[in-house]
């Protein structure tokens, strides 16, 4: 009988790395919401945020379900390597249309580690909830990088 064991390793590691990356994304569309001056972007950010909270549960629970560990993420040392970490130091002096740029950095990032994500040998029911997961951080990434246009235009 041959060892899946591995597989399965890898298949959680992938998994815990896209919750890891969703609640680096929690955590920066909360930061955003935090220094946006409008209502409609603060509104806009903290739904992105608990879409983000949603999808570390739905991650999370697979990663259960396959005898995996669910780990804590985000502490400050962890942090400096990933995409979200300029977005709490440098927004407190920035307008909306700067914190819509860092926002798009911060999908940049969550986009390209979905896209590796995808390329990983996954089963059929993993594949389609990361393929789901990564149409919303599209859908995230061109929703803001659409406002951080408008606001270019009219600046």
């Amino acid at each position: 009988m041959a060892d899946n064991s591995a597989d399965r390793d890898d298949v959680i590691d992938v998994l815990q790395d896209l919750a890891e990356c969703s609640k680096d994304g929690e955590y920066g569309f909360r930061a955003c919401a935090e220094q946006a001056d409008r209502a409609d972007l603060k509104a806009m950010f903290l739904q992105r945020a608990a879409d983000c909270r949603n999808a570390v549960a739905e991650l999370n629970e697979h990663i259960r379900s396959m005898g995996g560990n669910i780990t804590e993420h985000g502490s400050a040392a962890a942090a400096i390597h990933r995409g979200w970490v300029a977005v709490k130091t440098t927004l407190t002096t920035y307008d909306d249309k700067a914190v819509l740029e860092e926002c798009e950095r911060g999908e940049d990032n969550a986009k390209a580690r979905y896209m590796n994500a995808l390329k990983k040998p996954l089963p059929a029911a993993v594949q389609l909830i990361v393929e789901r997961q990564y149409q919303g951080v599209l859908r995230n990434h061109e929703q803001i990088k659409s406002l951080r246009d408008q606001f270019r235009a009219t600046a």
